[in-house]
């Protein structure tokens, strides 16, 4: 069922778990292994959080662009926003063997994403962030 999807989210932390059971049947319906749903999941929402709490500088409703798909045994999630230009990938790496309360804030999301997805890009259209992250999917 390797079709794309494209969902539109508001700028709401309540979307996210909209966004979830979408991974989720996208998943199943590809018979996707546990393990890859678990990395789309953490990373989209980490990405989506980051997107909501920092993008905007106004209380206004915009709206989030994902699209999600299969091509050459990977899963790619686009993410595309109208916020302010974020390029994660210039995010530094947080120190994770200092103790918590002598790491800067944020960081860490970034940290997980990159980690759990086996490619990342980011491109500045215009006035739109596009992040494109890609995870190994096994098929069989």
């Amino acid at each position: 069922m390797n079709k794309k999807i494209l969902v539109e989210l508001k700028n709401n932390l309540t979307e996210i778990g909209r966004m979830s059971e979408t991974i989720d049947e996208f998943c199943t319906s590809n018979k996707l292994p546990p393990d890859t749903g678990f990395a789309l999941n953490l990373s989209l929402e980490e990405v989506l959080t980051n997107i909501i709490k920092y993008a905007y500088d106004d209380n206004d409703e915009h709206i989030i662009i994902v699209r999600l798909y299969i091509n050459r045994g990977q899963v790619y999630i686009e993410v595309e926003d109208k916020g302010k230009p974020f390029n994660p990938l210039e995010v530094e790496t947080p120190d994770i063997h200092k103790p918590i309360e002598e790491r800067p804030i944020g960081g860490l999301g970034i940290h997980l994403v990159k980690n759990h997805m086996d490619f990342l890009d980011y491109k500045r259209n215009g006035d739109r962030n596009l992040l494109i992250m890609a995870k190994k999917a096994d098929l069989s």
